[in-house]
């Protein structure tokens, strides 16, 4: 017996809304085993191979090279064979007896489970779970359209990308709040060049969707920024002794490393800072796992890569990482599994300059950290000004005073980062 497996687009990550197909690796009519890549795709923060679940014949590409794909779409047509139907089939004649049995069984099942479903699934209900790609239960459709919630336009925060009920309440929630906000680009739009030459630039996508979602973080989330100064007179020496053991295995060890784990280090002192509100509002999910977000600046814009288990890790084993995944950050190699999963973020402007800066907080996480360029001071040491943004709904300022406090304290003590 044949079967037909729909392979469909997955959840991007957030922040990524589509993606372009820009390889196919089959054809019509080919053969492919179970894990064979099927195509690539690659938006502006990352490409992706995406393999194949099953084995089979390639029935229908619906896609093509160069083609824009979202969530939910149909990209290839499988066709498989079920080979436990088919060894069945081949033991049933020499038998005649089991034929009749394994036949009255099976029979008698699928006809229970209908009758129970049907009351439950009206013609339109039916409709609607096959025709639109959409995976939510029968509940949560019915309250989408009680509240008239086009389903298809929303993101699902459940497994596999399926739409909960919480997802509606965040939903009607966003709609209110943007209600009563003001649209600052809705105004008449402005003719510049009546005070002289311009030059007009379409901002690349990841530009377009960062500042939605810095945007919508500004605007929904009440920021809160401490700043403090920390010694790294000592830290730094110790770097520079690790930069100059390594530097022959092409290893560059630079002050980041230190500052994750120095984050970590907090992170489990102070464990609100770790956490992320869920959309009901009422309940706070603290983690048990630290992976930190580090901002790299490209030439399209920025990208924040998580580094996983920071806690787990040693300054050699997390420069090695960050030097990798930042090159691929660069050259938009990026998988999407490493920029999900994210606990707190970094944001390093030292190689820039300046000194304090306000950072925005990366949703969902609830706190962020700003670093600024070293500086020596008159009594000769070197002191690190650090920023660190938080959300004042689930952290007050004592504690974010305590979180940099004790933050500067571990910069201090060299020995405590390993």
């Amino acid at each position: 017996m044949k079967t037909l497996k729909k392979v469909i687009l997955p959840d991007l990550g957030e922040g990524i809304e589509s993606a372009t197909i820009s390889e196919v690796s089959v054809s019509k009519g080919q053969t492919i085993n179970k894990d064979n890549i099927i195509l690539v795709l690659e938006s502006d923060k990352a490409s992706m191979e995406i393999p194949s679940e099953v084995s089979g014949t390639i029935k229908s590409i619906d896609i093509k090279k160069g083609q824009e794909v979202k969530t939910g779409d149909l990209l290839i047509t499988i066709e498989t064979a079920d080979t436990t139907n088919e060894a069945s089939k081949e033991k049933q004649p020499p038998e005649a007896k089991p034929e009749a049995k394994p036949e009255a069984k099976p029979e008698a099942k699928p006809e229970a489970k209908p009758a129970v479903q049907s009351p439950q699934n009206t013609p339109q209900e039916q409709q609607e779970r096959s025709g639109d790609g959409v995976y939510a239960s029968p509940g949560v459709r019915r309250l989408a359209r009680e509240l008239n919630i086009n389903l298809s336009t929303l993101s699902g925060s459940g497994s596999k990308g399926r739409i909960t009920k919480n997802d509606l309440h965040a939903y009607i929630k966003a709609q209110m709040y943007s209600k009563n906000l003001p649209n600052i680009y809705s105004q008449q739009e402005t003719d510049f060049s009546q005070w002289g030459d311009i030059n007009v630039k379409k901002l690349t996508k990841i530009k377009t969707i960062t500042g939605k979602r810095l945007s919508s973080a500004w605007q929904t989330i009440p920021h809160v920024t401490q700043f403090v100064e920390a010694d790294v007179t000592e830290l730094e020496s110790v770097r520079k002794k690790q930069k100059d053991k390594h530097i022959k295995d092409g290893i560059k060890i630079t002050m980041m490393p230190y500052l994750m784990k120095a984050a970590v280090n907090v992170l489990k002192t102070h464990p609100v800072f770790n956490s992320s509100i869920q959309n009901d509002g009422l309940n706070i999910v603290f983690k048990k796992y630290y992976n930190i977000g580090v901002a790299v600046d490209t030439k399209d814009g920025l990208v924040v890569p998580v580094i996983k288990n920071v806690d787990k890790k040693d300054i050699v084993q997390l420069s090695k990482e960050l030097m990798d995944i930042s090159e691929r950050a660069r050259n938009k190699q990026l998988l999407i599994d490493e920029l999900k999963g994210g606990t707190f973020t970094i944001s390093n402007l030292g190689g820039i300059g300046g000194s304090f800066f306000t950072p925005i907080i990366n949703p969902p996480e609830v706190a962020i950290l700003g670093v600024s360029r070293t500086k020596i001071e008159n009594n000769g040491k070197l002191t690190l000004p650090l920023s660190l943004s938080y959300d004042h709904r689930v952290i007050d300022g004592a504690a974010g005073a305590a979180f940099v406090v004790l933050l500067s304290n571990v910069l201090s003590n060299a020995k405590k980062l390993k």
